[in-house]
């Protein structure tokens, strides 16, 4: 009799969307494959009326599903791979990460083609992150940016409930639930520089787990594997979080690894970037490699101040 595996998932309809993705891809390419859904709340869930950045980032949407897989209540869990920390328990491990969705963040507006430059001056706009405030006060620093959370219909209904001129999201979100109408323009990376792992999907699951593990190798994307590989590396050297504005984006190109990041102070008023490219038999040395560029050009000065001010909070 084949056994049967419990995927565990956040319940917000876009974690479900990812589970249920996961779930499809896997019966597709494993044969009489059994999987079960089973929901699990997590502490970024229960808390919605507190800036991400005040609360802190360990595991804020991934410890509780991390924490089933120990207790074997679970086999394996779906997260958006931003959410998950560098550094996981040596007893669990990402198994399979999907084909990266648009990486790019979007405008969520009432006004058609609206981009960063035609938002009126001194105007208004919602983000629960720090590193799209960060980015877009860099560009626009007249601009008023406000706090927003929850899931995404959610804040896409409070901007509709608002007088705030825009909302500032993640295409893949927005798309993967079909609310690309509310979409006014796609920010260009040039602009905006994603969130490490932004639109990847991760799988994780037990190290020990090797019959699974076998499975969600058939589902793993190895180009998306290598290069949100060099993104982790770099925000883990940097020891950033939510609570820092740190932006990261790494793509396989003619067999080469390429790989920009961003550091920010929080006013946006100060920027550092950088790219390096290199072998994608390496992506995380890559990562690192950027890191020290971006620490030796003067951003840990920035990291250092910003740790400082969260600490005297």
């Amino acid at each position: 009799m084949n056994r049967k595996f419990i995927l565990g998932t956040r319940g917000s309809e876009l974690a479900l969307w990812q589970a249920e993705y996961v779930k499809s891809l896997l019966e597709k390419r494993v044969k009489n494959i059994r999987i079960e859904l089973k929901i699990i709340k997590t502490k970024g869930d229960k808390i919605l009326d507190v800036a991400l950045s005040k609360i802190g980032d360990k595991g804020l949407f991934t410890k509780e599903l991390e924490n089933k897989l120990l207790s074997r209540e679970i086999d394996f869990a779906v997260h958006s791979l931003k959410d998950m920390e560098t550094k996981l328990d040596g007893r669990l491990i990402i198994g399979a990460i999907t084909k990266r969705h648009k990486i790019n963040d979007v405008i969520i507006s009432k006004r058609r083609n609206l981009t960063i430059a035609r938002i009126p001056f001194n105007g208004t706009v919602a983000t629960g992150s720090l590193r799209r405030k960060a980015q877009l006060l860099h560009l626009r620093p007249d601009l008023q940016v406000f706090e927003l959370r929850g899931n995404v219909p959610t804040r896409i209904q409070k901007y509709l409930d608002s007088d705030w001129d825009a909302i500032i999201l993640a295409a893949a979100g927005v798309e993967r639930l079909g609310l690309q109408k509310h979409i006014s323009s796609v920010i260009p990376k040039s602009q905006f520089l994603p969130a490490i792992g932004q639109g990847a999907i991760a799988v994780e699951c037990r190290a020990s787990d090797h019959e699974l593990i076998s499975h969600l190798e058939k589902i793993n994307h190895l180009n998306t594997e290598i290069s949100v590989k060099a993104e982790r590396a770099f925000l883990r050297k940097l020891e950033g979080g939510c609570q820092v504005p740190i932006a990261a984006y790494g793509f396989v190109k003619n067999k080469k690894l390429l790989l920009t990041g961003r550091i920010l102070s929080l006013d946006g008023s100060i920027s550092f970037e950088h790219q390096v490219s290199g072998s994608m038999n390496e992506p995380e040395k890559l990562g690192e490699k950027l890191a020290d560029k971006l620490l030796s050009a003067g951003a840990g000065k920035i990291l250092r101040e910003i740790i400082k001010q969260t600490r005297l909070q």
